[in-house]
Formats: structure tokens, C-alpha cells, sequence
């Protein structure tokens, strides 16, 4: 039968595991942000210009194509009324 001071001994020993793993434990958290009134300011640059650009390409080709199409029945119409006069 293990004496009193290996008894006191193992206490201390399992003490001290369990401080280390709680200790261990609370180092995993990530570190909480400052809280903030204001939202954040958006990001602006080359990815934004990117993105801005991306999205207008096909606008303007539609509206270039519309204009094209547009002169086109303009002409039509200008010939079918220079015939049939």
C-alpha cells in the first residue's frame, strides 16, 4: 500500500497535468478582434478595377452590337423607301 507522501506526490503530479493540458487548451483560441463602431472600409485597388472591368466588357460589347444593329436597320429602311418612291 503506497505511503501517504506517494499518494501526496501522484496528487501533485495529476494536478500539475491537468494545469499544463488547461493551460495547453486556452493557447488554441484565437485572439478576439477589438470591437469597432465603424464597419469596415472597403478594399479598393487593382482586384476592385479587375472586377469592375470584367463586368463592363460584355455591356459595352452588347451596346456596340445594338448600335451596329440599329444603323444597319436604319440603312435597310432608307433603301426600301428610296425604292418604292
Amino acid at each position: 500500500m503506497p505511503t501517504l507522501r506517494v499518494r501526496a506526490m501522484n496528487a501533485i503530479r495529476l494536478a500539475a497535468a491537468a494545469a499544463g493540458i488547461l493551460l495547453a487548451a486556452s493557447a488554441c483560441r484565437p485572439p478576439q478582434p477589438p470591437p469597432t463602431d465603424e464597419p469596415p472600409k472597403p478594399q479598393t485597388g487593382a482586384r476592385a478595377t479587375e472586377l469592375r472591368d470584367a463586368i463592363q466588357a460584355p455591356i459595352d460589347k452588347a451596346k456596340a452590337a445594338g448600335d451596329t444593329v440599329q444603323e444597319a436597320a436604319e440603312r435597310q429602311r432608307a433603301e426600301i423607301d428610296a425604292a418604292t418612291q
